[in-house]
């Protein structure tokens, strides 16, 4: 597939048998801290099976070559998928604004104002690869 324009990649990535929940959590860190690797918009990290999955916004074509020839994660299952609408860092944001009111009738200004109860320990969790019941 070749791409010419600038957009958002979703990049999903499962770590392979063997690793710990710390040592994937440092190692999908490092990959997304890559700065040889496009900006990186938004990144968390999979309860259960490890891995994590990451946004990233390519405009250049050295940016889209860069994400899909990174090895920061040999070894690990990885899938990269263009998106349709977030063609910017805006319109990621815009999309997600977009989804929220068409689908749920939810105001995307409203919500990221909430402040809601901090559930468990996410740094414990990403240590772990569990929930937490703190």
């Amino acid at each position: 597939m070749r791409l010419k324009k600038p957009r958002c990649f979703l990049v999903y990535a499962l770590a392979p048998e063997g690793l710990s929940p710390a040592q994937v959590n440092q190692i999908f860190n490092a990959y997304i801290g890559d700065r040889s690797l496009p900006l990186v918009l938004f990144h968390d990290h999979f309860i259960g099976q490890l891995g994590g999955m990451a946004i990233f916004y390519a405009e250049t074509e050295s940016e889209r070559e860069a994400l899909y020839q990174s090895n920061r994660l040999d070894g690990w299952d990885v899938k990269i998928h263009p998106l349709i609408y977030a063609h910017s860092p805006a319109a990621f944001d815009e999309q997600t604004a977009y989804t929220l009111r068409a689908y749920r009738d939810v105001n995307w200004d409203v919500l990221r104002q909430e402040k809601r109860p901090r559930y468990g320990d996410p740094n414990r969790e990403a240590e772990t690869g569990e929930e937490s019941d703190d």
